[in-house]
């Protein structure tokens, strides 16, 4: 029974504070309106002083935001023409390292054309270790798959430094 009287006295406390803070929310409101409405020259001034300021960093805010959008998308449309390049290399020597595994004849033109454009890409990492072979010729090219790595690693490190560029600094 006493619980159910602290809860009503709790709900008519509830009630009497949401109701004394709409009247102070009232009489403040109020107040504020009836000092706007008497605004002396000085302070219509000042105001239209602060409020030419406050138009002002927000026009120059603006400029800068498009300027830092625009870069933003140039280094963007950078990044796809790199990620383009890289791809293109990946499958390259994607397709030479399945041709190693599958024990393609060198003398088929498809195998020299694709061993001819890989050529300058694979030389850095050719010998680096050795590529195990079994019976039949088929060839783990290890190399390759070094050389996907660290130009995996080079495509990674060169769009984080795309990012880097492309992403405006902001102030607080």
């Amino acid at each position: 029974m006493q619980d159910d009287q602290l809860a009503a006295d709790e709900t008519r406390r509830a009630g009497q504070h949401a109701a004394i803070k709409s009247e102070v929310e009232g009489d403040v409101n109020a107040e504020i309106a009836a000092r706007a409405n008497r605004t002396t020259p000085t302070e219509a001034r000042q105001m239209e002083q602060v409020a030419g300021e406050f138009r002002g960093k927000a026009i120059n805010e603006v400029a800068e935001t498009e300027l830092a959008v625009e870069r933003s998308r140039g280094m963007a449309r950078i990044s796809q023409v790199v990620d383009y390049i890289f791809y293109v290399v990946y499958a390259l020597l994607a397709l030479r390292l399945i041709l190693a595994l599958l024990a393609a004849r060198r003398s088929a033109g498809f195998v020299q054309f694709i061993h001819t454009i890989t050529d300058p890409l694979y030389a850095p990492f050719r010998g680096i270790v050795g590529s195990p072979t079994i019976d039949g010729g088929f060839t783990l090219a290890l190399p390759i798959i070094i050389a996907i790595v660290v130009y995996a690693l080079l495509h990674a490190g060169i769009n984080g430094l795309l990012r880097l560029f492309a992403h405006r600094k902001t102030a607080i």
